[in-house]
């Protein structure tokens, strides 16, 4: 038995395919779905999701959205999600030390929030990276 997940961003469609097992994190903590998970609707919160299949794991960076378990049906509507080997490094460094100058320039407000944000994301892509493709940090 398997679960058919798809893995759905504002921009695209990451991930429509079967499974064995997803791993993800959720407002209520770390969840993991195997076929025949009772029905569910949660949110999901910033963090690592990891899929198994067979004896492969693939890891996703995903941020904010919503998971809904269906019949082994598993749809994940995500603020935005990335396969691990997909992330570029020196793109979410960039990204970082914008986001860190941004909030030591705008203390205060909307910029601040959108700032802070932004380094969440790029921390959480350089973390998934780094953990699945054994990137060591400079």
């Amino acid at each position: 038995m398997s679960l058919q997940l798809k893995l759905i961003t504002p921009t695209a469609t990451v991930m429509d395919e079967e499974v064995d097992q997803i791993t993800l994190p959720t407002a209520n903590g770390e969840i993991t779905i195997l076929p025949g998970h009772v029905n569910l609707v949660t949110k999901v919160v910033a963090g690592e999701m990891i899929t198994k299949k067979g004896n492969r794991s693939q890891g996703f960076a995903v941020f904010g959205g919503f998971l809904e378990v269906s019949k082994d049906k598993v749809s994940i509507l995500a603020d935005y999600a990335v396969r691990a080997e997909d992330i570029e490094v020196g793109r979410a460094k960039e990204a970082q030390e914008r986001a860190q100058k941004a909030m030591k320039d705008k203390a205060t407000g909307q910029d601040f929030r959108i700032a802070n944000a932004e380094l969440r994301k790029a921390l959480l892509e350089l973390k998934v990276a780094t953990k699945h493709k054994r990137i060591v940090s400079k």
